[in-house]
């Protein structure tokens, strides 16, 4: 059962940045299932019955939901083996992680954020959704405007289009949507001490439940994609 974390969660993922060695996390192995793993995996498996309510075929087992604490350093100047922070991510299961769409949160001595969106850059699947905006700009915006995103301090962001042309049926709120080159929906600065006790779960699950009309207009796009 997810109580929140810890400052034991907090303190390992601290030593574990300045002992970033593999003897280290190996003599410290149990103490990292215990503190860190344990409780992401609690908040995983807590989160995953509304997470089938949004999509059936969402993937909710913990081991394939939860990052690796394991650092891919193959194509990066820092080789520092182990992460210092976690996070988790809701997306079809067997979907490839890059360019897909997902639920996320993140935790770690120095961040705490969660929300909705899409890994990198997707072309295919913006182009999808701007082809929806022109087909019903009105309605795509009633949608967001009933989200009230700004209310729930859920903030949209990433990189946009600088020249692209928007049609004139677009109005003047849907344009920074129209022209989103990647997509991700945050909560806005949620208060640190939420993460160590249940009201994260409260938080979180509250702000992907109200995501839901956005993740299934994404989805609705991501599914009139060609298979590979």
């Amino acid at each position: 059962m997810f109580t929140g974390f810890t400052d034991d969660t907090v303190r390992f993922l601290m030593d574990l940045k300045f002992h970033n060695n593999t003897t280290y996390f190996h003599e410290q192995h149990e103490r990292y299932i215990e503190t860190v793993q344990t409780p992401f995996y609690d908040m995983i498996e807590a989160l995953a019955p509304d997470m089938r309510k949004i999509d059936p075929l969402m993937e909710i087992r913990p081991y394939k939901c939860l990052s690796r604490i394991h650092r891919d350093t193959r194509f990066s100047r820092d080789k520092s083996p182990y992460r210092d922070h976690h996070w988790f991510l809701f997306r079809r299961a067997a979907e490839p992680r890059d360019k897909c769409l997902f639920y996320y949160f993140e935790f770690g001595p120095d961040r705490l954020d969660w929300g909705l969106g899409i890994w990198g850059e997707n072309r295919e699947l913006m182009d999808l959704l701007r082809r929806k905006m022109r087909a019903n700009p009105n309605g795509i915006l009633a949608m967001i405007d009933d989200m009230d995103l700004p209310g729930k301090k859920l903030i949209p962001g990433g990189s946009s289009f600088k020249r692209m042309e928007i049609p004139a049926e677009i109005p003047e709120r849907l344009k920074r949507w129209y022209t989103a080159r990647e997509l991700y929906i945050s909560r806005y600065d949620p208060p640190r001490q939420w993460a160590f006790s249940g009201r994260v779960l409260k938080e979180v699950r509250k702000d992907f439940l109200a995501l839901e009309p956005m993740y299934r207009l994404l989805r609705g796009c991501a599914d009139e994609m060609p298979q590979t």
